[in-house]
């Protein structure tokens, strides 16, 4: 059964982009526009939600800062060895990581 008042829960051609919406929470839109958008989100709950999103889940400049992760040792030498073997590759599993998704693995 669906909820009534779920089935108007939807971004619509009138609603502003979510680039705009993150630039409106972060404070980075001209005063006109970002009137605008807060006339909005008074009628818009998808719009208002999503605000109340980035505000919970800030977006910004250092979602690329690497992130240092602990993996047992034993599963990082499997890992390392496993990788070496497959592509005949003698870089690191941490060069791996670190290009690919700025993840850095610290051995416990």
């Amino acid at each position: 059964m669906v909820s009534s008042k779920m089935t108007g829960f939807f971004k619509n051609e009138d609603c502003p982009s979510s680039n705009e919406l993150l630039e409106y929470q972060n404070g980075d839109l001209p005063r006109s526009r970002g009137s605008e958008i807060g006339r909005h989100l008074r009628s818009c709950d998808f719009c208002e939600a999503e605000v109340e999103f980035y505000s919970s889940y800030p977006q910004g400049s250092d979602d690329n800062v690497a992130v240092t992760a602990e993996i047992p040792a034993p599963l990082y030498e499997l890992a390392e060895a496993l990788l070496k073997n497959r592509h005949g590759d003698p870089s690191s599993l941490n060069t791996l990581l670190k290009e690919k998704t700025g993840v850095v693995i610290d051995k416990i």
